[in-house]
């Protein structure tokens, strides 16, 4: 299996706990709500994401996919307070979540032959309407629109991923580097209560 593909795995499941947790805080312990919140979170972004692209949506073909969001609602279950403890912290899953699906959504895009202009911004839209999708599912301000650096940093990761792409760097050093970049903008906009200048209109 490719790298992308453990990507898009690991991606999912960490959206599935992301989801799972956030969707218990804010309407308890109902296990149908709390489950299909998750799978909102976790499969949301990459549906849009491959309907955008025209192509077949791909937990609809790929059974592991929904495994992987059903491994991450039963995690948060078991390991409640604790997953709670590093969501609330560092905002750690959706962190690796969006981390993940950033290169996911990039790369199927350029391989689709998607202009290298607009595929980082696929990129971004697979990492972040999964997280829009639970937040208006759960009647809160979406996360893209608080000041918290978020799709910023997916973007940021992006374009680090097409520098290194035009520089013929190996695949799978990229897909690490980029990830990795993304999860420290994140991090460290989080730790140090970072955010980008207010938009004035007046």
């Amino acid at each position: 299996m490719e790298i992308q593909y453990f990507f898009e795995l690991f991606g999912t499941l960490f959206f599935g706990i992301s989801g799972a947790l956030a969707a218990d805080e804010k309407s308890g312990n109902d296990w149908f709500g709390v489950t299909f919140i998750a799978f909102l979170t976790s499969i949301g972004g990459g549906t849009i994401r491959d309907i955008l692209l025209s192509v077949e949506v791909m937990w609809i073909k790929d059974v592991n996919l929904i495994y992987a969001v059903t491994i991450g609602v039963v995690l948060a279950a078991i390991f409640y307070s604790p997953l709670l403890r590093l969501r609330k912290t560092f905002m750690l899953f959706d962190t690796l979540g969006i981390a993940l699906f950033t290169i996911v959504g990039l790369e199927k895009a350029l391989r689709l032959g998607i202009d290298p202009v607009i595929a980082p911004i696929m990129g971004m839209f697979t990492a972040v309407f999964g997280s829009v999708i639970r937040d208006m599912m759960l009647n809160e301000v979406p996360i893209i629109f608080k000041k918290e650096i978020y799709a910023f940093a997916c973007l940021c990761g992006a374009i680090i991923y097409m520098v290194l792409w035009n520089l013929d760097v190996s695949r799978n050093i990229n897909f690490f580097v980029s990830g990795g970049a993304i999860v420290a903008i994140r991090l460290l906009a989080v730790k140090y209560n970072l955010s980008l200048p207010k938009f004035k209109s007046h």
